[in-house]
């Protein structure tokens, strides 16, 4: 897939490269812009592939050659990894914190606590524009591929599991993978 050669050279260019402006106002290095890169040709087109220790989501387009984003991953202990495939797509999702984050952090999900309230989707809900909603044998994993709201998470472990993409990004991704997409997290 991506040779560690090959990550130093990129990275030490990204790092060297001035910043670009997305359209949520953000400045991102380059290297998370959305670009097309070689990749092992055993992999098959179509499937999208997550290096979350680089923080690189592939999406194979045709043997050889995948579109590249830029990412935010889960950080250390709520990282997903493993094979699973997309079973449901959404525009401007609704959110709700998983149990497991409230307990953990019920300060920062303090709105949540005690009810059922449902964050509407928009541009202030934490999924961002699209949500890739992962599943494993037909049961729902509780990752997604989703938008973001902190841009400046993007080359980050500090989500609480799910793969973060900017909301330009997301959208572009969106359009180009249907429902039962493999999606592989190494």
């Amino acid at each position: 897939m991506v040779s560690r050669r090959y990550f130093l050279v990129a990275a030490a260019a990204g790092l060297a490269a001035p910043s670009v402006v997305t359209a949520q106002g953000f400045q991102i290095n380059p290297i998370y812009r959305p670009q097309d890169v070689r990749i092992k040709s055993e992999i098959s087109p179509g499937q999208i592939v997550i290096l979350p220790r680089a923080h690189f989501l592939y999406h194979v387009t045709e043997p050889g050659v995948a579109r590249r984003y830029g990412v935010g991953v889960g950080r250390a202990g709520l990282e997903f990894t493993g094979t699973a495939e997309i079973a449901v797509k959404k525009e401007w999702p609704t959110w709700r914190p998983t149990d497991e984050m409230i307990e953990r952090e019920p300060k920062t999900y303090s709105e949540f606590v005690d009810n059922d309230y449902v964050q509407p989707g928009g541009p202030g809900n934490p999924l961002g524009a699209r949500a890739l909603y992962l599943f494993q044998n037909g049961r729902d994993t509780f990752f997604r591929i989703h938008g973001t709201t902190s841009p400046q998470s993007i080359g980050q472990s500090v989500s609480n599991g799910c793969i973060r993409m900017l909301n330009e990004h997301v959208q572009d991704l969106y359009e180009r993978v249907p429902i039962g997409t493999v999606v592989t997290v190494l």
